[in-house]
This record gives C-alpha cells, sequence and structure tokens, in this order.
C-alpha cells in the first residue's frame, strides 16, 4: 500500500470515528451543602459529643482508622477478618470476573486474525460450464489460510461497549471496598458487644453476691426475730430473679462470639476470640470527618451507585448506535490447490455493510428502554446520597445524645450506690425494711447496667461514625 493511500486509510478512519452516537457521559455535581446538621456548627467542627470529644471536619480518616480505639485485640480480629473473610474472597473473583470482561469488550475493538481451512470432493456443473462439465471427472481440493476482519465502529456502539465493560468493572472494585468496610465495621462491631455483655455479666455477678449479702442480712434478723417470713422470702425472690437475667446474656455472648468466629472464616468451634474488655477500649477525642461535598468520594457506596449511573449512560449510547450502520471490513489469503498436487494463492478483500431498516420499533425501543434505566440509576444514585448524608448526621446527633447519656448514667450510678449503702445501714439499725433495701439495690443495679450500656453505645457509634463517612482513605 503507497503511502498516499495510507494517509487517506488513515484521514477516513479519523472522520469516521468522530461519528460516534450516544450520549457523553458527565459526572453528578456534588452537593452543595456546607454541613450534615442543623443548626449549623461552629467553623471546623460539627456536632460536638461531648466536652474534650468532637467530629473535626475537613480531615480524612486514617486509613486504619480503627487503631484509634488503641485496642491491640480490636486490632488483631480486624486484621483476620481482613485476611481471611469468606464475603471478600467473593468479591475479589467478582471484580476480577468483570476485569476480563473488559479485556473481552477491548477485544472486539482490535483486528481479529483467524485460520480457516478446508477439503472439499467436487464436480462442475453445466450451470457454469456448459454441456460439457459433466465430461470433466471429479476432484478433491483444499484451502487453507489466514483471515483479517475489523469492525470499523463508525458510531461507537464498541466504544460504549468498552465504558460499560469498564464502568461494571469499577463498580465491582467499589463493592470490594464496602465489603471491606463491612467487614471491618462488623468485626468491631461484634467484638464491641462481647466487651459489653461481659462486662454486664460481671454487673450481675456482682448484683448476686450483694444478693446473698442481703439474704444474710435478713435471715441475721430473722433469727433474732426482728423481721418475718415475709422478708426472707422477698430477699430470696429477689435473688433468683436477678439469676434469670444471666442466661440471655450469656446466649448474647455466645452469638456475638460465634458470629465473631464466621467474620474471620473459622466455625465457633475452631476459634476462640480474645477477652475484649469495655474498659480498656479508648474512646478516640477527636473523629475526623470529610467535608460534605467530599463525602460522594469517599463512600464506597456512592461511588458505586456512580458506576452504575455511566454504565447505564453507555448502555444509551449503545442502543443508539444500533440505530446506525456497521461496516465492516475482511481480508482473505488462502492457498488452494488439488490434493493430488499443485496450489495457487488466492486473496479477497470484501467490506460489509449492515444497516437497520425496519425491526418493528424494537431498536427505538431498546433505546427508549435505556435512557430510562438511566434516569432510574440517576435517581438511586441521588438516594444513596441522600441516605448517606442522613446516616452522617444520625451518627452525629447519637454521639451528642450518647455523651448526656453516659453523663446521666454517672451521676444515677452514684445517687443510687449511696441511697443502697444509706439503706442498708438503716436497716441494721431498724430505720429501712427489706422493701426499701431491694428498691435500692434495684435502682443501683439498673444504674450499673445503664453505664456499661451507655458506654458501649458511645464506643459502636464512634465506629458507625466512621463507616458513614466511608472508613479511611483507601
Amino acid at each position: 500500500m503507497s503511502s498516499s493511500l495510507k494517509a487517506a486509510f488513515a484521514a477516513v478512519i479519523v472522520v469516521l470515528s468522530s461519528c460516534v452516537v450516544g450520549p457523553k457521559y458527565t459526572p453528578p455535581q456534588p452537593p452543595s451543602v456546607q454541613t450534615y446538621t442543623r443548626p449549623a456548627p461552629g467553623a471546623g467542627r460539627e456536632a460536638a459529643a461531648s466536652a474534650g470529644q468532637s467530629a473535626i471536619v475537613n480531615r480524612a480518616p486514617p486509613r486504619d482508622w480503627w487503631r484509634q480505639l488503641e485496642s491491640a485485640e480490636l486490632d488483631q480480629v480486624v486484621e483476620l477478618a481482613l485476611q481471611n473473610n469468606l464475603s471478600l474472597e467473593v468479591a475479589r473473583a467478582n471484580l476480577a470476573r468483570a476485569e476480563e470482561l473488559v479485556k473481552v469488550e477491548r477485544g472486539a475493538r482490535s483486528v481479529h486474525v483467524d485460520v480457516a481451512g478446508g477439503v472439499e470432493r467436487t464436480t462442475d456443473g453445466t450451470f457454469i460450464l456448459g454441456p460439457e462439465a459433466k465430461t470433466f471427472p471429479t476432484f478433491d481440493a483444499y484451502t487453507v489460510g489466514p483471515s483479517v476482519s475489523y469492525d470499523l465502529d463508525l458510531f461507537g456502539g464498541l466504544r460504549h461497549r468498552v465504558a460499560a465493560a469498564g464502568a461494571a468493572a469499577d463498580y465491582e472494585h467499589e463493592q470490594l471496598h464496602a465489603a471491606r468496610l463491612r467487614v471491618t465495621g462488623d468485626s468491631l462491631m461484634e467484638a464491641l458487644q462481647i466487651a459489653s455483655v461481659r462486662a454486664q455479666i460481671a454487673v450481675m455477678q456482682g448484683v448476686l453476691s450483694a444478693d446473698e449479702q442481703t439474704l444474710q442480712l435478713v435471715r441475721a434478723a430473722r433469727h433474732t426475730g426482728v423481721v418475718s417470713d415475709i422478708d426472707v422470702l422477698q430477699a430470696e425472690s429477689q435473688r433468683d430473679q436477678d439469676r434469670t437475667a444471666l442466661p440471655p446474656l450469656q446466649q448474647a455472648l455466645d452469638a456475638a462470639q460465634d458470629a465473631l468466629a464466621v467474620l474471620i472464616g473459622k466455625t465457633p468451634s475452631e476459634w476462640a476470640p480474645p477477652d475484649f474488655v469495655l474498659d480498656r477500649v479508648v474512646l478516640p477525642r477527636e473523629l475526623s470527618l470529610v467535608v460534605p461535598s467530599e463525602l460522594v468520594h469517599t463512600r464506597p457506596d456512592i461511588r458505586a451507585a456512580e458506576a452504575e449511573l455511566r454504565e447505564a449512560s453507555a448502555s444509551v449510547g449503545i442502543a443508539t448506535a444500533a440505530l446506525y450502520p456497521q461496516v465492516r471490513l475482511t481480508a482473505d489469503w488462502a492457498q488452494e490447490g488439488l490434493l493430488s498436487g499443485g496450489a495457487a494463492n488466492a486473496w479477497g478483500l470484501i467490506g460489509g455493510v449492515t444497516a437497520p431498516v425496519f425491526h418493528g420499533g424494537a431498536l427505538t425501543a431498546q433505546r427508549r428502554a435505556a435512557q430510562d434505566d438511566y434516569q432510574a440509576a440517576f435517581a438511586r444514585y441521588q438516594l444513596v446520597v441522600l441516605k448517606s448524608f442522613s446516616q452522617v448526621a444520625d451518627t452525629l446527633h447519637a454521639l451528642e445524645h450518647d455523651a448526656d447519656a453516659l453523663d446521666t448514667q454517672q451521676q444515677a450510678l452514684a445517687s443510687a450506690s449511696r441511697s443502697l449503702e444509706l439503706t442498708r445501714l438503716g436497716y441494721r439499725v431498724g430505720n429501712a425494711n427489706i422493701l426499701q433495701i431491694l428498691t435500692a439495690q434495684r435502682l443501683q443495679q439498673l444504674a450499673e447496667l445503664g453505664k456499661v450500656q451507655a458506654r458501649a453505645r458511645q464506643l459502636n457509634d464512634a465506629v458507625q461514625l466512621y463507616l458513614a463517612a466511608g472508613g479511611g482513605e483507601e
């Protein structure tokens, strides 16, 4: 091929490539809001959780954000889960598959080279060679050689397919990020649940010890005739009632331990969790949080929804390109000859055009369906964004209320403990009855359990804020 012919051919390709039809994808604009909650907080801070604790906006959390809890046991469990969790294996396999499908679609845009061959036994017909053909002998022939084909993709159907496959791969990539975040969060939640339940069991064991002390006190009073058998029965009833709280707590502990074992890829019989202690987990004083406009870039579910939107846009391009002609070039070169001997070279160049004329309205309906799917994907994207902002705002509010709840529970525990102490002293000197002791003891028990639960909620909500913000930088 001469240089001028090559230049002309290249120019034609460039001109034809400008005929790409279909929408050009434009990413959605990030939200214009400046804060997550209302009323607007002070500059740089939002929703102070308590004196000394706050969410610091305009600072992305670190990649290993869970280490801010300063618990070696939690760090160990998270690392085990990230290494062994089976849902992550599923996500990795899905991503690998999507990436291979991108290569498939890219391959459709390249030159295709095939080798074909054939053998035939034939005789010539009179239709072509005339009456004398019947005198020709039957003969065996063969043909073998390469075939080269190329789709010009004038209107961008193949390019849109590559874009759709790339968007699908990006979606699976974000699903892997989301799975990592979910596994990290679930592991921390189960570990904190174990620590919380263990602390509540310890409280109930202390309550039962106090019940025994009260029962001994009442029995001693009954021995001297100060109280009646009714007082003894009430003390025994209180002790027995408090014992009923332990089996549900033990069941909750076993369930959390079993769930944590599954999260790290083990059966409950193969692995036992560390002895998590709630008081050893440090509540971060400062919780990092990106500015609202950056949330769409840090949350994997938002990025996945945006990838779905790009795939839907590319699907509109595919459906639009199907309305236009398709041009395919094919070049063949072969050796042809008789099996009995002798061969010659042959070649051919074919340009084929396929243009839709009438499909009963199917092609235009397919394009409208793709456009409708794009609108649905855009609405889903907006919904994911709105829910994400709601989750961040809810967690910020929760942290603020958690701090108030913990302060209240600490005050209630101090008051209840002092009241129980004074009531027991009064009972010894005859100034209080057994019902007053049991009532004071019940208030002290509830306050102590409430403090443990408030502390656990505060830690859980700190984790939830990082999850709502998309975790750390990938």
